[in-house]
């Protein structure tokens, strides 16, 4: 994903620096010929960097480019996260001899992209992740090939719904992801994942649950849906919603939940990630007024900038219009370009009042990126000005205390 990075403090390797070249050349191209000429170079550099799993080349080269160019930083994240999510294949098959002929072989031509399909969440109780069964990890495919995915597709799920903390770490663990899958997709089959090194879910009371998968067509056929004539992506998702999102609920139990649009592994992510900001919002009012039993008309937002060495994030702080207490809080944070120049306090304050809070207050003073020494959990900002814990008073409904995200 592409993201903020730190500069590099060591030299960089002989395929660092060649892709930062390449990275450079592309970013300044002046014509569709001088593209294509940048681009194969460096598609040919990346692709051979996953299979030897250079990953710390990879960020040296992106934290050179972070710092020193932006447009041939946007321009290599965009191309080693497109490599690392989709490939090309080249299979080759015996065809069946006529009674004068030898056997001969026959090659045939594949595009191959892993996707991801979000679904965000929020519960009192622990959100699921976790093994899915073969009859659901196959209906969920088949929902997926109905309304998703085009007509010619062959695809193949892992049998599992990740957190966050789950997904594929690096590019190299990503691609080595798809050709997993892709395998799996060539010959029908769905992907069984071995658990035993996967972290432990983080426990939020709003997050994000993926399914992840690879679509698999003839080379130059459309991949999705929305592809083909007379479709587009609202339909999809329409379907989707319609007929594959119930399917999910056997695997969400306690869980309120939102399905969003499945795509490309790295937009899927990035949607998601835009998409669960006002989620995690409209989860803590909801969660409140659960549990205690303050409605949202009677809320308090306090909204303040939290800075590390840049602004990292917006910290939210609810809790009832008459005392200064927080009952809960939750983060906004930046994503992609977003900066001090971003309109997020708007986005924020509109999502807010859409939800029916009243009162919104913004303080514009910088906080510092603190979180309680004794249990990690962020500090929120209060009418006075102060960062607090979030918790939630003896004589309220719940003494349930969680961080959303």
């Amino acid at each position: 994903m592409k993201r903020p990075r730190s500069a590099a403090k060591s030299r960089m390797s002989t395929d660092a620096t060649e892709l930062v070249r390449l990275a450079v050349g592309l970013s300044e191209s002046g014509s569709h010929f001088e593209d294509l000429f940048w681009e194969q170079k460096l598609i040919l550099l990346i692709d051979r960097m996953l299979e030897s799993g250079a990953e710390d080349e990879f960020n040296a080269a992106l934290d050179h480019l972070y710092e020193a160019n932006g447009n041939a930083y946007n321009a290599l994240a965009d191309t080693v996260e497109s490599r690392a999510e989709s490939t090309s294949l080249t299979i080759s098959q015996a065809e069946s001899p006529t009674e004068s002929q030898s056997p001969e072989r026959q090659e045939r031509f594949f595009d191959v992209q892993l996707f991801a399909a979000p679904v965000l969440a929020w519960s009192r109780y622990a959100i699921p992740a976790g093994p899915l069964s073969k009859p659901v990890t196959e209906t969920l495919a088949v929902q997926l090939g109905a309304h998703v995915f085009a007509r010619d597709a062959q695809l193949a799920l892992i049998d599992y719904l990740f957190s966050p903390d789950q997904m594929p770490p690096t590019f190299v663990a990503t691609r080595q992801l798809l050709d997993a899958l892709a395998a799996a997709a060539l010959i029908g089959k769905h992907l069984n994942l071995d658990t035993d090194n996967l972290p432990e879910t983080n426990p939020f009371l709003s997050d994000t649950r993926y399914l992840i998968g690879a679509v698999v067509v003839p080379r130059g056929a459309p991949l999705f849906r929305w592809n083909e004539p007379g479709a587009t992506r609202e339909s999809a998702l329409k379907e989707w919603l319609r007929q594959g999102s119930p399917n999910l609920e056997p695997l969400l139990t306690g869980c309120a939940y939102q399905a969003l649009l499945p795509d490309a592994y790295h937009a899927a992510r990035r949607q998601a990630d835009i998409a669960s900001r006002e989620y995690s919002l409209k989860a803590s009012i909801t969660f409140l007024q659960a549990t205690a039993g303050i409605a949202p008309e009677e809320l308090r937002a306090v909204v303040a900038p939290f800075h590390e060495e840049r602004l990292e994030e917006y910290r939210i702080g609810f809790g009832p219009r008459t005392s200064p207490a927080i009952y809960h809080g939750s983060v906004w944070p930046l994503l992609g370009s977003e900066d001090e120049n971003s309109d997020l306090v708007g986005e924020i304050e509109k999502a807010l009042n859409n939800s029916g809070i009243k009162e919104v207050v913004i303080l514009e003073h910088d906080f510092p990126f603190e979180f309680c020494d004794d249990c990690g959990a962020p500090l929120y900002p209060n009418i006075n000005g102060e960062t607090v814990h979030a918790e939630m008073q003896e004589e309220t409904h719940s003494s349930l205390s969680q961080t959303l995200h």
